[in-house]
Order: C-alpha cells, then structure tokens, then sequence
C-alpha cells in the first residue's frame, strides 16, 4: 500500500530543487511544493479544520489549486470535487450528500453566483448556485482576490499558501481523502470515496508501468497523471485556464513544443490529429503519449501511429473507481488479431476475475466505496470481458451503459426521471459512437397528451447529471421492444437513431 501523500512528499525530498509544477511562467520547485502542502495543512488546522472535514472544492487545477487540495488532504481533511458546471440542482443535492463543513471556491465564482453577475452568468448557460449560502454554516475559503459575494469571513488561500512549512502529514492512509461525483440524477447523486492509500496505491502501480522519467515534462491537467508524474520526479505542466485541446486544438498544439509526454482522451487527440494534418508543421516530438478517459480505438491508433511514428503509444483502461485496470502499447493493440478488444496488461494491484462473463475487479487501489453506501470489496465492472494470463480482453457490456466524453453514461438511471416530466410518455436514452469512440447522446421521446419539446429541454437541467444531458431530441410514435417481457430493445433503437442522423 502507498500513502499518495507520503509518496508525493518523498519526492520533494528527494529532488528539492527540480522543478515540479509550471504554469505559464510561475514555477514551483519540490521544495517550494513541499512548504506549500505542508503550510496549508498546518494553517488549515490553527484555523480550525478537524480531521475527516470534508471541503466541497471549487478551485480550477493550477498551482495554488493542487496545492490547496493536497494541503487539505495532508491535514487529514476530504476534498470532494465539486463541478459547478453540473448545473445547480445537481450541485445542491451533490453538497447535500457529502454535508461538507467547509467550501473552497474561486472568488469569481462566488460573485459570478449572487447578485447582479448571477443573472448574467444564467444569461450564458451557467446555473450557479449561491456558493456563500450551499452549505449552512460553512466556513470559507476563496482563491483569488476579494470580490462582492464572497463571504464576511473566508480566508484568503493565498493566505494560506505563505504560511510555509508549518504542518505535517496528519491523519490515517485509509481513511477517506477523495470524493469524486460521478453520473447521477438530483435524487439519487452518486460518489466515489477514495483514501489516500487506495489512491496512492493503483497511481504509483500507474508511474511505474508507464515509466515517467525525473525532469521530464509532462502536460496535462489530469491530477491522476499529474500526481504519479510528480512522485516519479518529473515536471509537470499544465495548460492555462481555458486551453481545451478539443475546442481549440491550434492553441494547444502550441504548449506541445514544451513536453515529452502528454495525456489526452480520444477525443480531444482527434481534434489535435486533425489539426497536425493541415499543419504538420506542429507535430510535436513527444517521448510517450497516454490516452484514456474512454475506449481507444483501432482507427485512432492507426492515425496516431502515422502522425506521431516515434513516440510511445499507451492505452489505458480504468474507471473512477480504480485507476488504472490496465495499459495496452498501442504495438500490441494493433497487433491484435482476435475478438475483443485487448486493453492490456493487469496492473500489478489489481485482482481479477470473470463472473458470467463480466469482469470484476479488487485490489488495494479499490476505492473505499461509494458515498453514503456500504464499503466496496470489489467491482462489477459491467464490461464483458476474457483474461489470458494476465492480458484483459473486452467483448462488449453486460449492462446498458455508453460513454459520452470521459463519463459513464447509465440510461437506467435518468429514463424513468424523465419519463416522468408532463407529456412524455416514454424515453429512452442512446448513445451514437463516432471514429474515436466517442457516444453523442440522444434523448428518444414517446410523446403523450400535452407534450411540450421545450418545456422538456426547461426541465432537464433540473432533473439530470449536466453531463448527461442529451446532444438532440428525437420523437417516435413508439420504442423498438423484443422478447416475451417486451423490453426495450436498445441495440434496434441505436440503429434506428444512428440511421437517422
């Protein structure tokens, strides 16, 4: 078992003077990494923080951001990720559920969420909630300068941040560290509860099998590539707030001459690929490449490998609950031949096995469970899978699920909430996969008395995950159905969807 913390540290100790976090053109040193996550944390406690304080978290990842969140965890207090993109009835029954005592925010997004700048944030799509009043009773804490809305009261992190070197590393490596929400409905929110250990565990398994090298340059924004770069000594860059490699791939390209390694989902790597074709001019020379998030593809291999020949390919499989399963060379996918899609190797943490056909999987980097539910001891994974040896081979699902971005997207669980808006008389959700692997999502509706399309779409935000909300809207007099129980038959209706895009 690793101590992610305890990890992290020893790394600072062992390259003080390296660099280990740039962005833009601030640069912290391990050292200076060091004094900064152990000040908070000493500062986090003269000022109150208990140990298993849970801090509902709002800050973008940069250099105070991360070193916020591990102060926190130092201190022996949870971070729990909270998105304010999700929409604010997902977020108020997400901080419902986790009853944190603390919030730490952006100041923009406390000003951004009351008073005059709330109606112009709802003007552009962002339903905020009031970050001062979500959690009663809270204590605060805000990054970035003073602003109306902040609370009479919050500490500045930049406060925190200068009081260096005061605290140590505090609390139990099993206990919880880490809340990450995932797919979910307003009613039912769900989360996944790491520790330091399980999160330290399955990401220096992650550091080791892909070999990151002290000094190398590692870019992304991604704390579970971040953090295993930095136990391994290298220097981890992150793009500036903004940079998307998706929506804007030419300005991302640009940060690429400053990395060896870089992570990205299919996705946004196609966007970039598509951009190196008409500028091949900026194709970068990187050492290793990671991709996942979502399943990668023979096509987006095939691309990669003629785009970018002498870099190192790695496909990684894994979910929230553990990460990673396994990693693939890109070699060694492509050189598959039969069924299934081979994801690679075990990592050398996880136990697995094939129950019915699906796979399950346990080990030390399990996370603890999920919130508000009893603790996990393994995982049905809902993949069908075959193991040989310790190779993993994926033959499809044994539950309805698709992917849309880096999320799971769990139709079962938003269908029956929004065939229950006035007028629906049934709905289904589907996703239609492209090149990469990457599902748009498609909210099929049965209408019935009073429908109403855009009192539903008013609805919707109110009722779903913000990430599950659907790409288009399509209507049919009736749902494909099969069988003697007459159920749904999902595979026709993503036919019959995709055929009529």
């Amino acid at each position: 078992m690793t101590d992610i913390l305890a990890a992290v540290l020893a790394a600072c100790d062992r390259w003080p003077d390296a660099p280990a976090m740039t962005l833009g053109r601030r640069t912290l040193s391990y050292a200076q990494l060091r004094s900064r996550v152990l000040g908070v944390a000493g500062a986090l406690a003269e000022r109150g923080l208990q140990p298993g304080d849970r801090v509902l978290f709002s800050v973008r990842p940069g250099l105070d951001g991360i070193s916020l969140a591990l102060g926190i965890i130092a201190a022996s207090g949870t971070v729990v990720f909270a998105d304010p993109g999700a929409g604010e009835a997902m977020f108020r029954a997400r901080a419902a559920l986790a009853a944190p005592r603390w919030v730490a925010a952006e100041s923009l997004l406390y000003a951004a969420s009351a008073g005059a700048l709330r109606g112009i944030a709802r003007r552009r799509g962002l339903e905020l909630p009031d970050y001062a009043s979500v959690v009663p009773g809270a204590l605060h804490l805000h990054a970035g300068p003073w602003l109306p809305g902040v609370p009479n009261g919050s500490i500045p992190v930049r406060t925190l941040l200068a009081e260096h070197g005061g605290g140590t590393l505090a609390g139990d490596p099993s206990g919880e560290a880490l809340i990450i929400f995932t797919s979910g409905t307003t009613s039912h929110p769900k989360a996944v509860v790491h520790s330091r250990s399980s999160l330290g565990t399955g990401l220096a398994d992650f550091a080791d099998r892909v070999g990151f090298v002290a000094g190398e340059r590692v870019l992304t924004d991604q704390l579970m590539v971040g953090i295993p770069a930095l136990i391994s000594g290298a220097h981890w860059r992150l793009p500036p707030a903004g940079a998307d490699p998706g929506a804007k791939p030419a300005a991302y390209l640009d940060l690429l001459p400053r990395a060896d390694v870089l992570f990205a989902v299919p996705a946004a790597l196609d966007a970039m690929l598509r951009m190196l074709e008409r500028e091949p001019a900026k194709t970068p020379t990187l050492r290793a490449l990671l991709i996942g998030g979502a399943p990668v593809l023979r096509p987006l291999l095939e691309r990669v490998r003629r785009q970018l020949p002498g870099t190192r390919v790695l496909a990684i499989y894994g979910m929230t609950e553990i990460l990673p399963v396994a990693i693939a060379d890109a070699t060694e996918k492509l050189d598959w031949t039969e069924p299934g899609d081979l994801v690679g190797e075990l990592m050398s943490t996880v136990d697995a096995r094939i129950e019915e056909g699906e796979l399950v999987v346990a080990g030390p980097g399990l996370a603890l469970g999920y919130l508000g539910q009893p603790p996990l001891n393994e995982l049905h994974t809902g993949d069908l899978a075959l193991i040989d040896g310790r190779r993993l081979v994926l033959s499809g699902r044994s539950k309805d699920m698709f992917i849309r971005g880096t999320t799971n997207v769990y139709p079962g669980l938003y269908e029956p909430v929004i065939a229950g808006i006035p007028g629906v008389a049934e709905a289904a959700m589907v996703g239609v996969p492209d090149e990469v692997g990457d599902d748009a999502i498609v909210l099929v509706i049965v209408p019935g008395a009073g429908f109403d399309e855009a009192a539903v779409r008013r609805a919707l935000p109110g009722l779903i995950d913000a990430a599950v909300m659907p790409d288009r809207i399509q209507l049919m007099d009736a749902l494909p159905r099969a069988g003697r129980s007459s159920k749904l038959d999902r595979a026709a209706l993503t036919a019959i969807v995709a055929g009529s895009a």
